[in-house]
């Protein structure tokens, strides 16, 4: 059983995770309302097609934006919740 000692050190070296809460979710919405916040003011084309069903909830973005703005919320949110969870105060 040579092999079972390296999966044994990889799996050590994995940081333990926040299990899903309330907290987390709050913080994960919060990081995307970040996303899109950064996306709002950085995005060069924020209204192109398609469009979403009540662009002015979002400030005029179309579909494409809302994506790339909430994908860069969800990465700003997983190191968050990674860094909290291990700082322990989630």
């Amino acid at each position: 059983m040579p092999f079972i000692m390296p999966f044994t050190l990889l799996a050590s070296a994995i940081p333990t995770t926040a299990a899903w809460s309330p907290k987390v979710a709050i913080v994960m919405i919060l990081c995307n309302v970040i996303g899109v916040a950064l996306g709002k003011m950085g995005l060069a084309s924020t209204s192109s097609e398609p469009a979403l069903p009540m662009p002015e909830f979002f400030g005029g973005m179309g579909m494409p934006a809302l994506l790339a703005s909430t994908s860069v919320g969800h990465v700003i949110g997983m190191g968050t919740i990674l860094g909290l969870a291990s700082m322990g105060l989630l």
